[in-house]
């Protein structure tokens, strides 16, 4: 195998980190710690009334999907229509793309999917994107869901009459169904403004009650605010209708060492659970040039960066001994070279294990990430589709 990391020497599973199958950089995933986080948030889900459809374009790993799936996922939600093609070449059964689909061949991609028995949902927030969606030919309807936005974020309708003329024109389409309403919170800041978005999603799904079936999809959650979520969607409030409150958190499958420790719901409501880092990244010290500098062969092509720096955890000298990275803290990263500022003795040849903050510009730089047990030895490799 060409993949980053990986020298080609056959099968890895089996091997040792260390052993000589693998250079540095190297993006590592722990199985335990991911196992873990997948339990923690299935069972966090079960308690609260949730449905639980993971944001795959954490990941794009097939074999996380299967993992999240298997523990009770409702199913994977995707950021785009070519993300939503994965899922589905790997068997993924049912999908929500968490956008507008606008594409012509997308949406005949979609609607012939459709017909071929794909349970494939997408938003919609303008009258454009139901015409869009609405051209499209095949016998079976496509479900959609009216995405409520709110002033200064990202997508979504901004009235109340914009969100029930997008709900009317869907009802009003026999190419489409409309199976519920939708928004993202997790640009937010705070838990009242968090409470007060799904409120206006609550109120938006009582007005257009008459126009949804008897099962209604009520969705919202990044991975910030789902205990709010849990406060909030779940119970019997929409006369007539089942609701089915469901929740697209993602960064929880490996959870990070910066923002989504510091801001992961679980901080609120100890008592239901907690979330482990799971993503280590190795690298080699590569250059000790002045005293207090260290550089270690890793930057922004393999690190993730708009969150948070990478944090220094462990130092692994060559004789094998591992020791804590105290006094070393990554200052700035290039392309290929991760500066350290560091009060302690790094010599060349040193690895140097970190974590890394935001997984979701993590894994989009890895084709293979080995998955290691306890021991460090390879049990499996996830590949990636981004």
């Amino acid at each position: 195998m060409l993949d980053k990391g990986f020298w080609g020497f056959g099968d890895p599973v089996g091997r040792s980190l260390f052993g000589g199958a693998f250079g540095w950089p190297l993006l590592v995933a722990r199985r335990t710690a991911v196992e873990r986080n997948i339990a923690t948030m299935a069972g966090y889900a079960r308690r609260h009334g949730l449905a639980l459809a993971p944001h795959g374009k954490t990941t794009m790993s097939p074999t996380l999907f299967r993992a999240q799936l298997a523990a009770g996922a409702w199913g994977i939600t995707v950021a785009t229509a070519q993300q939503a093609r994965v899922c589905r070449e790997f068997g993924v059964p049912r999908v929500l793309v968490a956008n507008q689909v606008l594409d012509p061949a997308a949406l005949a991609w979609a609607a012939a999917e459709t017909d071929a028995g794909f349970d494939l949902h997408f938003q919609v927030d303008s009258l454009e994107g139901v015409a869009a969606a609405a051209a499209t030919t095949g016998r079976r309807p496509l479900p959609v869901l009216v995405e409520i936005g709110y002033r200064g974020g990202r997508t979504g309708c901004r009235t109340e009459a914009t969100a029930l003329a997008v709900a009317r024109a869907v009802a009003a389409s026999p190419r489409l169904a409309l199976a519920g309403v939708t928004g993202y919170e997790g640009g937010l800041p705070d838990v009242p403004a968090v409470a007060a978005f799904l409120d206006l999603l609550r109120t938006a799904a009582v007005e257009m009650a008459g126009l949804l079936p008897p099962s209604a999809i009520v969705s919202a959650g990044g991975s910030a605010w789902f205990d709010v979520v849990a406060a909030r969607l779940p119970g019997d409030w929409l006369p007539g209708h089942q609701v089915v409150p469901l929740l697209r958190s993602g960064a929880y499958v490996t959870h990070d060492d910066g923002y989504y420790r510091e801001h992961t719901p679980f901080n609120r409501v100890p008592g239901e659970g907690a979330l482990e880092p799971a993503l280590d990244l190795w690298a080699q010290v590569i250059s000790t040039p002045e005293p207090g500098l260290a550089i270690a062969g890793m930057g922004k092509r393999d690190a993730p960066f708009d969150e948070g720096l990478p944090v220094p955890h462990e130092v692994r000298r060559a004789s094998g001994e591992a020791v804590p990275a105290g006094g070393l803290r990554v200052t700035r990263l290039m392309d290929q070279h991760a500066f350290l500022a560091t009060s302690s003795e790094l010599v060349p040849g040193d690895l140097v294990r970190f974590g890394v903050s935001h997984p979701c510009t993590a894994f989009d730089k890895w084709r293979a990430i080995p998955v290691v047990d306890d021991a460090g030895v390879v049990v499996d490799v996830l590949r990636t589709y981004f």
